[in-house]
């Protein structure tokens, strides 16, 4: 059991599970039924993405000293009881199930998602590989 952090949209992986879109908005031009059978999530949970002036932040983050400020924002957001809470509830559930987080970002280095995955293993999160 554990949990897999994907690029949304990529095909699914073997036993993946159910696939939860943490991104701000919905995927353009894709009807709403159409959200799990083309691969870009299940379940929408916009609370673990970044919030839009923090989404622009990592965006434009050219510098090594630009990301590190986006990072920083990104778990200052994800620090709040709401969140945290949501973070271990994920962490925990990955004990006893499969299931992948993930966003629409081409290169997870350059992505919230890979934050969320230290956030995630901090919090005793199983993940895969």
């Amino acid at each position: 059991m554990a949990i897999r952090v994907v690029r949304l949209g990529s095909p699914r992986a073997n036993n993946e599970g159910l696939r939860i879109g943490t991104v701000r908005r919905p995927p353009r031009g894709v009807p709403k039924s159409e959200f799990a059978r083309q691969d870009w999530y299940d379940v929408w949970f916009p609370n673990l993405a970044p919030s839009l002036q923090t989404m622009k932040q990592a965006q434009q983050a050219k510098t090594a000293a630009e990301w590190t400020a986006f990072t920083r924002r990104y778990r200052a957001e994800m620090a709040t009881p709401e969140n945290a809470h949501a973070i271990a509830l994920l962490a925990a559930m990955s004990h006893g199930s499969d299931f992948s987080v993930g966003c629409y970002c081409e290169h997870e280095s350059h992505c919230h998602r890979s934050v969320l995955r230290e956030l995630l293993a901090a919090a005793g999160a199983d993940l895969a590989h």
